[in-house]
């Protein structure tokens, strides 16, 4: 496919899960995790509700209708004030289609999705040497040095 197809950004429902397993595997293949998003599958009805959802937002970008890119983000309701912000959980776009814009137009679907949601901010969080998406996010955005720590939760015998 050349990058003179038309792409179209579609806000996937509950409708539309052979698109969210396609968006699925297109995160793994371009973050190099194919079995972190393929092995434990989540089941249709955990994501037709997740899909359902009003805190929950894939977007998929297509060509000819195949997935070539995407975003994963989620609505956080603030507690101290009434609003809320958009958290870009992951984005990404196939190899074969990156430099073409999809990213970029991925992101500003989302922002006119928050601006229905009165959302006040959209963040993203980049990886050290991932200079790709620093870029892209350096163009878009406002960088903000901070910290990352993962806490992990253990998991009992009785929750497991």
């Amino acid at each position: 496919m050349s990058s003179s197809e038309p792409i179209s950004i579609r806000q996937l429902s509950a409708n539309d899960l052979t698109l969210m397993e396609s968006l699925l595997a297109t995160f793994g293949e371009a973050f190099d995790e194919v079995d972190t998003y393929s092995s434990s599958r989540p089941s249709n009805a955990y994501l037709k509700r997740l899909l359902s959802s009003d805190y929950f937002i894939a977007l998929a970008a297509l060509k000819n209708g195949s997935v070539v890119g995407g975003i994963a983000a989620y609505e956080l309701q603030k507690f101290e004030q009434e609003r809320s912000e958009i958290y870009i959980y992951d984005l990404a776009v196939a190899a074969a289609h990156r430099r073409e814009g999809i990213a970029t137009t991925l992101i500003q679907e989302l922002k006119k999705i928050a601006v229905a949601r009165a959302a006040y901010v959209i963040f993203v969080q980049a990886d050290i040497g991932d200079d790709p998406a620093i870029a892209l996010y350096t163009k878009l955005g406002v960088r903000e040095d901070v910290l990352h720590f993962d806490i992990a939760v253990a998991v009992s015998d009785d929750n497991a």
